[in-house]
């Protein structure tokens, strides 16, 4: 674990609001969304219900802010992507900031992962997929052809994949990181390179 991600876990346990989330992401993890009450967190948390209630009304309100902040970074990515050219550098930095990103909020996406049907349900799945949408945009260049637009797009699932199927591969995660990332930089070059064959 590298200096930044301790001071990101200080930063947000002095914070009352993201320790809340922090503790019911723990607690969803553990024994399911549907599960879990906001007692229990509140419990977890030694706070009382009331306390809890001053920043989260509900489950959903919880899981929602926190899948705020931490896909926040995605969401700057996309802006900034959407103001760059669409040179070969620029979509090396993409995917290279996306994959820290993903690496920020791995707890969520691992509960996102094995908790389909309650994201399908809750507001959040849909952000998910229109912040996936403007990924999928800032990275294919718009004359594409169809092939390399399917790299592009296998580049973003490289790294996803990278999450969760890579995680029983005995490695470093942070070799794990490199080598996803290494493969993912390797199929958007190819499809640059591809979307301008010149001789």
């Amino acid at each position: 674990m590298g200096g930044t991600m301790d001071g990101t876990k200080q930063r947000r346990r002095g914070n009352t609001r993201q320790r809340i989330q922090d503790v019911a992401l723990e607690l969803f993890a553990e024994q399911g969304y549907e599960k879990t009450s906001l007692r229990e967190i509140a419990e977890r948390l030694d706070v009382t219900k009331a306390a809890l209630y001053y920043h989260f009304k509900t489950k959903e309100e919880i899981l929602v802010g926190l899948f705020e902040d931490l896909t926040k970074p995605i969401e700057d990515l996309i802006e900034w992507g959407r103001q760059q050219p669409h040179t070969l550098e620029t979509k090396q930095e993409i995917v290279r900031r996306y994959s820290q990103a993903l690496s920020d909020a791995a707890p969520l996406f691992r509960f996102m992962q094995e908790n389909q049907a309650t994201v399908r349900e809750l507001s959040i799945g849909e952000m998910f997929k229109s912040r996936m949408l403007g990924m999928r945009d800032i990275i294919i260049d718009p004359d594409a052809d169809l092939t390399d637009q399917v790299r592009c797009i296998s580049a973003l699932f490289t790294m996803h994949a990278g999450m969760f199927v890579m995680q029983d591969i005995e490695a470093d995660p942070e070799e794990k990181r490199r080598a996803i990332l290494e493969v993912a930089t390797d199929l958007v070059t190819q499809a640059h390179m591809g979307s301008r064959r010149t001789p």
